[in-house]
């Protein structure tokens, strides 16, 4: 199972299908996501593709020389546009490719207008979501729901990019929802009325284990989103934000025009793929290492090209070396910029305090150190609303609790009143009244003490104890232990074996720590693969964002807003 692959081998079947000459591919704005996640220009260039535009562009110069590949989500507004191409065509033959189902009546449609015979082929290739790693994938959709229910376009997309999620792993699963989430259950029932449907399209080889969906609800977790990480991928995502697999570097100090916006992706990065999942102190010292590969390597400011033989060996390894010192420059800049801001912000001590009120149960201790952090300058208004965030989420119920007090003590470091409103609605979001789990249960003896061994390991463990919730439930779930009673399963039939194949899906958005521990998980258990979606990747701001447009107002009036951007980043 592995959704990078599957939407690499639709964009190479599409290219192949289309015979040798110029090509063009045209695209709307979600393929063209879909398919720069998992193929660079220079590789489609590799490949007679020669132009990139979009349908929607309305400045398309005719170019009959040029065969056109379309790769387009079946919308009606794509179906409109294309009619509209094909009674004017621009270029001289078009191979069209849907990203997911399209209806008989849209396909006549398309038939009707093409007078001229310019279309060669219709066909459906399904690769209608985000492909952000082998094992994580995306919609890449904000603000889900409204309140505790779906909004019906986004129930509509999810549905469709879940289903062509399966269609391009050739998987027809059972399905289990979290009983406690009213949306977990719609969404089940509408991928279901889709396998139903459309039976022929996931009639696949049976297997003797059946894979399994299991749909979970993001409210059922609002610690894992807030929390600042250690880990590279997911810390570049805290800090600088990753869209579609590009940073955005512009607001960097002293940043150089070529290194504004760079691209980390693990399938066209040695160094990222090796880096992604280690710890920041680990990625210091690899830094380190790969420059100094480097300056080994470089070519001789002075070398001698006396001979054609040396001259040969020169054009044969500048492509190389022009490729690395671009990879060193860009880990540099990367790691240089999250090194600055860790220092601007304080974040260090400020995850030790994350850490302390996700994973212990010592309020007193909490609050002193939260309060400590509230007074500090240095550290930012959202690393201060994020604090009380947590410890109102941990301590919501607390019978000395000093949430009040936390609050007063935000509204006075000189921010406006959204920072009270957005700590009020991310516990009606996520408290304990909104959960289906309990989300800090005590932990047994056992567990206890791996955490105590595990704290003792170094240093670097006092930031990286949490584990997401979602952890314990696919631990629980790979060891036949999941509770029926919880988490359902749609219609009559139950599995009898443990699971192989499991695609697990978070409404309301994952997060890149739970894609580590997913990447744990199928490291640590031979036989079962496991694949992680949701509706987004979140960090902190867009996870906000979200909690703000379900329309969760807290018990503050008035409109709940995500902050802007300041200029020391996110």
């Amino acid at each position: 199972m592995n959704a990078v692959l599957a939407v690499r081998q639709y964009v190479s079947k599409m290219i192949e299908d289309s015979g040798p000459g110029m090509k063009v591919l045209l695209m709307d704005r979600e393929t063209t996501g879909a398919v720069s996640v998992v193929y660079t220009q220079s590789e489609i260039l590799q490949r007679e593709v020669y132009l990139f535009e979009r349908l929607d562009s309305p400045n398309r110069e005719p170019m009959k020389h040029l065969k056109a590949i379309c790769f387009l989500r079946p919308t009606k507004e794509n179906v409109e546009l294309l009619v509209q191409e094909l009674r004017r065509p621009k270029y001289s033959v078009y191979f069209i490719y849907f990203s997911n189902v399209i209806s008989k009546s849209d396909v006549k449609a398309l038939a009707e207008a093409d007078e001229q015979e310019v279309v060669a082929e219709v066909q459906e290739f399904y690769g209608d979501y985000i492909a952000v790693n082998p094992h994580v994938f995306s919609l890449n959709l904000l603000g889900c729901c409204r309140g505790r229910s779906w909004d019906p376009a986004q129930l509509t997309r999810t549905t469709q990019g879940l289903t062509a999620l399966l269609l391009s792993l050739k998987k027809c699963p059972m399905i289990r929802y979290q009983l406690s989430s009213e949306p977990a259950k719609r969404l089940a029932e509408c991928v279901k009325q889709v396998i139903t449907k459309e039976y022929e399209l996931f009639d696949f080889r049976r297997t003797e284990v059946p894979p399994l969906l299991l749909i979970l609800d993001r409210s059922d977790d609002a610690i894992t989103p807030l929390l600042n990480q250690w880990t590279y991928q997911a810390m570049v995502h805290e800090l600088l934000g990753i869209n579609n697999n590009r940073i955005d570097l512009s607001r960097v100090p002293g940043i150089s025009k070529d290194l504004r916006e760079v691209v980390l992706s693990a399938e066209n990065d040695e160094f990222y793929a090796n880096n992604m999942y280690l710890n920041f102190a680990e990625i210091g010292t690899n830094i380190k290492n790969l420059m100094e590969d480097f300056q080994r390597r470089k070519p001789k400011e002075q070398q001698k090209l006396e001979s054609i033989a040396d001259m040969k060996a020169f054009v044969e390894n500048y492509p190389q070396f022009k490729k690395m010192s671009g990879t060193v420059s860009k880990h540099v800049t990367v790691v240089g910029e999250l090194s600055r801001l860790v220092a601007e912000r304080n974040l260090l001590e400020v995850s030790e305090v994350e850490q302390e009120l996700a994973c212990q149960n010592d309020h007193s201790s909490a609050l002193q150190s939260v309060r400590r952090l509230l007074q500090s300058p240095r550290v930012s208004e959202l690393d201060a609303a994020r604090l009380v965030m947590l410890y109102a989420l941990r301590y919501e119920r607390h019978g000395s609790s000093g949430l009040p007090a936390l609050l007063e003590e935000l509204r006075g470091r000189g921010g406006s009143d959204r920072y009270r409103k957005l700590v009020s609605a991310v516990v009606e979001y996520g408290g304990k009244r909104a959960r289906g789990s309990d989300l800090f249960s005590p932990k047994d003896a056992v567990a206890i003490t791996k955490q105590f061994l595990k704290g003792l390991k170094g240093i670097e463990n006092v930031y990286t104890q949490h584990q997401p919730l979602l952890q314990e439930t696919l631990d629980q779930l790979i060891k036949g232990k999941l509770k029926d009673s919880q988490y359902p399963y749609l219609g009559p039939n139950t599995l009898r074996d443990r699971p192989q194949d499991i695609i697990v899906f978070l409404i309301g958005g994952a997060t890149y720590e739970e894609a580590l521990a997913v990447f744990n998980l199928n490291r640590s258990n031979p036989g079962v693969r496991v694949v992680l979606g949701g509706t987004t990747i979140h960090n902190t701001r867009s996870f906000l964002e979200e909690v703000t447009a379900a329309g969760f107002r807290g018990q503050s009036t008035g409109s709940s807003q995500v902050p802007p951007r300041s200029s020391s980043r996110r």
